[in-house]
């Protein structure tokens, strides 16, 4: 079979016939639509950020038993994971990772808490058993430990720096994909031993930089070479994958144009809100995770912005967002909800199945090439 117009070195790489990555994205990039990408020819990588070493190891598995093209599992290393829950003043102080809302977190986050419930009209959800989420030193190593034990071809960080864990996956012949949102955090991950960066512009969807992608990107190539990097961050058609290209990447990580696929992982509202949104409709907030992240705007996120509160950490910020969203699903309120797109929603009109999202893109790649070498520019 020829090669892909679009072939690269990242190609080679990872073992895929075009330089397309799936972004990890947590609870929504599961198993049918990582499948479902690797199977069309790209690399589908598991969101896995919140998902215990067992839940990796099945979607491993499952993952295996509906492809047999390489594949990638995606994990976040916050800096805030190498101990106990943060300390809190006043009564509050003793506490564990363990705690659960709402004795573990100081009254003021409470308090908004149930003026949220109140204001949106919704019920005090049920509890819930456990600490999904709640991202302590423990919790991570085990999830790193599933994906080296199960020799995933490719460990994906989305957060942090993976350096303790890339001899461990290189020893079976795996690769480390690391994600950054500055030249600083490029050259450290590069310093650590990653086979690819991918570098992320603030225009992305979900946990995101400052930065451009436009300025990023060439930079990061610059401090970073001869290692590879894909670029992230406004990227969903074939234009952003040349574009991606000429700025010195050898691949890009797409994640918006996938969450609105049929096998994208999560409520048929919420891909309609990215299908309804313009580019203007989406808002970078702490709310949901503890770390900037851009959403789909909505009520919630506006009242807590307009609560003046700091967010907590990474994981028990999650425990206070997470605590209202339940009720909105609860209630019908769904689109309260935490629901990550980038500010290129408004190019996607329809919901369809990835593998036809995945061919158009790389057709109007291959499109947008033949136009520029027609011309006599070469990306």
């Amino acid at each position: 079979m020829p090669a892909s117009p679009l072939h690269t070195p990242l190609c080679e790489l990872l073992g895929i016939e075009h330089p397309i990555i799936l972004a990890g994205m947590g609870g929504v990039a599961t198993a049918e639509l990582v499948s479902a990408v690797s199977e069309a020819g790209g690399l589908g990588v598991v969101g896995a950020a919140s998902m215990g070493a067992d839940e990796i190891r099945s979607q491993v598995r499952r993952i295996r038993d509906l492809t047999n093209q390489p594949f990638g599992v995606d994990i976040l290393l916050p800096a805030n994971v190498s101990g106990p829950a943060p300390s809190f003043e006043g009564d509050d102080a003793k506490r564990s990772a363990g705690a659960t809302l709402p004795q573990a977190l100081p009254q003021q986050y409470s308090d908004w808490v149930g003026e949220a419930l109140a204001e949106f009209n919704l019920s005090e959800p049920p509890s819930i058993e456990g600490n999904r989420g709640i991202f302590t030193s423990d919790f991570t190593k085990r999830q790193a430990e599933a994906i080296i034990e199960e020799q995933v071809p490719i460990f994906a960080s989305g957060l942090g720096n993976p350096a303790a864990f890339v001899k461990d996956v290189h020893a079976y012949g795996g690769k480390v994909i690391s994600l950054v949102g500055n030249v600083k955090a490029a050259r450290k991950v590069n310093e650590g031993g990653v086979d690819v960066v991918v570098a992320q512009g603030h225009e992305a969807g979900g946990h995101t930089g400052r930065i451009g992608t436009m300025a990023l990107v060439p930079q990061v190539v610059d401090a970073v070479a001869p290692t590879y990097v894909a670029a992230a961050g406004g990227i969903g058609d074939g234009r952003g994958i040349i574009a991606a290209l000429a700025l010195g990447a050898v691949g890009a990580w797409v994640g918006t144009a996938f969450l609105v696929s049929e096998e994208a992982n999560w409520p048929r509202t919420l891909k309609q809100r990215i299908l309804d949104a313009s580019e203007e409709d989406t808002r970078v907030t702490r709310l949901y995770s503890g770390k900037t992240m851009r959403n789909i705007n909505n009520p919630l996120i506006e009242n807590w912005e307009k609560s003046g509160l700091q967010a907590l950490p990474m994981g028990f910020q999650g425990m206070i967002s997470g605590r209202v969203q339940r009720a909105a699903f609860a209630g019908g309120r769904v689109d309260l909800t935490m629901n990550p797109a980038g500010q290129i929603s408004g190019m996607f009109s329809e919901i369809r199945p990835a593998a036809e999202i995945f061919a158009d893109i790389v057709e109007s790649a291959v499109r947008v090439l033949e136009t520029l070498r027609r011309e006599g520019i070469h990306a």
